[in-house]
């Protein structure tokens, strides 16, 4: 139980990750409070993590919104007594293209949400991070240190960048109050939205499924895609006391694809 009593502010709560992260932080033992934009994905989400409410709590959460993350960190204040961790899942990442025929309003939305979205709720939590010490944890993207080869989201692998580079700041600052901030980076990931891509691509060539799997798989030093469960356990680490003297870091979870 490496979250046993720790109360773990999870934004982004949705089909995937998101949700994979929350019911990973309550069967380790912590109180999840989830955020997303979406009211009737949060519901549903939370009764299948903990059914009779007792581990969770949710709130209609846009991050763009300083009084909404202001409002989800209160209420873990309010339902759980404070806050130990705080996890960023929440990102726009379906806008596709390089800079060639990039829109740099719609990449300004991108950064707003990925980049200065992240860092609003962070703020939000820190009153109550600065209680007793505690840890955020970003979720980054492995494009954020090497281009794609398949996918072009210029847009989305430069916020994610922004915001690792950010966490090195935040690492230092942070600190003396006992505030931890790593990242994890993520490769292919199988979960809903690779589930998607790998279905529309076969889709598309005709081909079967498992050939475009192949394609995502023969780049990986293990034989398999790590998947959005593998990347919630690296989150619990690092938002646990295991990971007490680790700051500053970023964690490739990405089966190998890239080793560095």
């Amino acid at each position: 139980m490496l979250l046993s009593g720790k109360t773990v502010i999870v934004s982004g709560v949705g089909a995937g990750l998101g949700h994979q992260v929350a019911a990973a932080v309550v069967r380790d033992g912590g109180n999840a409070v989830l955020g997303a934009r979406t009211e009737a994905a949060l519901a549903k989400s939370a009764a299948a993590i903990d059914p009779d409410g007792a581990h969770t709590a949710h709130l209609s959460t846009d991050i763009t919104d300083e009084t909404r993350c202001e409002a989800l960190a209160a209420l873990a204040v309010e339902r759980f007594g404070g806050i130990d961790a705080v996890v960023h899942v929440a990102a726009w990442d379906s806008y596709f293209g390089g800079l060639q025929d990039a829109d740099f309003a719609t990449w300004q939305q991108v950064i707003d949400v990925n980049l200065l979205g992240t860092l609003r709720m962070t703020r939000a939590c820190l009153p109550a991070l600065k209680a007793h010490g505690g840890s955020v944890v970003v979720i980054g993207t492995q494009s954020a240190v090497a281009a794609p080869s398949q996918v072009w989201q210029a847009a989305y692998a430069a916020s994610k960048g922004a915001l690792t580079s950010a966490m090195y700041s935040l690492a230092r600052e942070l600190g003396p109050d006992r505030i931890r901030v790593n990242t994890v980076l993520p490769g292919w990931m199988w979960g809903p939205p690779v589930q998607a891509y790998v279905q529309f691509t076969a889709h598309t060539e005709g081909v079967p499924e498992e050939e475009v799997l192949g394609r995502l798989t023969e780049r990986m030093a293990l034989p398999e895609l790590a998947t959005d469960g593998d990347v919630a356990d690296a989150v619990v680490f690092l938002a646990s006391d295991r990971a007490r003297a680790i700051t500053g870091q970023s964690l490739l979870v990405n089966a190998g694809e890239l080793m560095r």
